[in-house]
């Protein structure tokens, strides 16, 4: 973990543009669901970002009720960084020479299409299966935390604060 407070999520894409700033709009929706606001961070971040979110995927995730129009991609300037994640979340950009498996991080490659330029249709299709696989990761971190117990953590920080967002 992260620290005794947090579990950090990365979701990182070439542009952060599309993919990765769609999941992390849906991971913090996910997170204020499950009140998990003082207990997990989520960072986005890509490779060789854009100027701007993608129009196609404003449009679509304001017809699911989020608002991504004023967002910024960023650059992830450092790999080194990322070793300080819990989950690692890349979309379209394999970072092979950042080995998560060496730090301990949990890393996921969502092979995802890039909705850059995509018809509307297709936009859709990715918002949604991003939508499922952030939903997903949710549930792998719940199911974590059952399997976790609290004295595992000897700081009682993160694991034991989860617990109690989740009232287990």
């Amino acid at each position: 973990m992260t620290s005794a407070d947090t579990i950090r999520l990365d979701f990182i894409c070439v542009h952060n543009a599309g993919r990765s700033q769609m999941a992390a709009a849906f991971a913090e929706r996910e997170r204020a669901e499950r009140g998990l606001e003082d207990v997990v961070e989520i960072h986005s971040g890509g490779t060789d970002p854009a100027e701007a979110v993608h129009e196609e995927v404003v449009d679509a995730m304001a017809e699911v009720g989020i608002d991504v129009a004023d967002r910024t991609p960023r650059y992830v300037a450092d790999l080194e960084n990322l070793k300080h994640t819990d989950y690692l979340v890349t979309m379209g950009c394999p970072i092979r020479k950042f080995n998560p498996a060496q730090y301990g991080v949990q890393s996921h490659e969502w092979d995802l299409a890039n909705p850059d330029g995509q018809d509307t249709q297709t936009v859709r299709e990715v918002r949604d299966e991003i939508e499922r696989r952030v939903e997903t990761l949710f549930d792998e971190l719940d199911r974590r935390v059952e399997e976790e117990p609290a004295s595992t953590d000897s700081s009682g920080g993160v694991v034991t604060s989860i617990r109690d967002a989740l009232s287990f």
